[in-house]
């Protein structure tokens, strides 16, 4: 695996290194002993799985709060997502800032998120289907999120929204 920084602190993108022969290929998409070489939490506590039916779908921007805050490690596994994820960690360099790029099936890339930070995507096509990998198991009364369109943060989203939820749609305005 080729572990490449973003510009923000502590994120990466993470690309596969096939082995090809007449076959196909064999990639590895996740070792612990690499994780732990490369600075991130190699710990895996749950993986969970996304269908989104329409193109333009937006879910997020959701985080898990202390003490159940999760790194996660997001894959599309079917279609094209544009991923982003932004920096809510006060004593962070990188404190506020968004990192977006686009997850598809066919180029076998995956975004390690931190913990402290929120996550979301857009649809980019019908039939998504986007794999997670998580450190922490999931704990409803610390799920939160701030709001897609949350103007200390300015994202720049690819599609108009065809379909968000109430919830992430009424998240309050960001303090912080």
């Amino acid at each position: 695996m080729k572990f490449l920084p973003t510009s923000l602190a502590g994120a990466c993108v993470i690309e596969i290194d096939p082995l090809t022969d007449e076959r196909g290929f064999f990639a590895r998409t996740w070792c612990r002993e690499e994780f732990r070489r490369n600075g991130l939490n190699p710990g895996l506590a749950q993986c969970s799985l996304s269908v989104t039916t329409k193109k333009g779908t937006l879910r997020g921007l959701h985080i898990q709060r202390a003490p159940h805050e999760e790194a996660k490690i997001v894959r599309c596994t079917a279609g094209r997502i544009y991923d982003v994820i932004v920096d809510l960690r006060s004593a962070s360099p990188t404190f506020k800032r968004w990192f977006a790029l686009e997850l598809t099936a066919a180029a076998h890339n995956m975004l390690y998120v931190p913990e402290g930070f929120a996550h979301g995507f857009q649809t980019l096509e019908d039939g998504c289907e986007v794999f997670y990998q998580m450190s922490c198991p999931y704990h409803a009364p610390s799920a939160s999120g701030v709001r897609w369109d949350d103007p200390a943060f300015q994202i720049s989203w690819p599609l108009p929204v065809s379909v968000i939820s109430q919830a992430d749609r009424s998240y309050p305005d960001f303090r912080g």
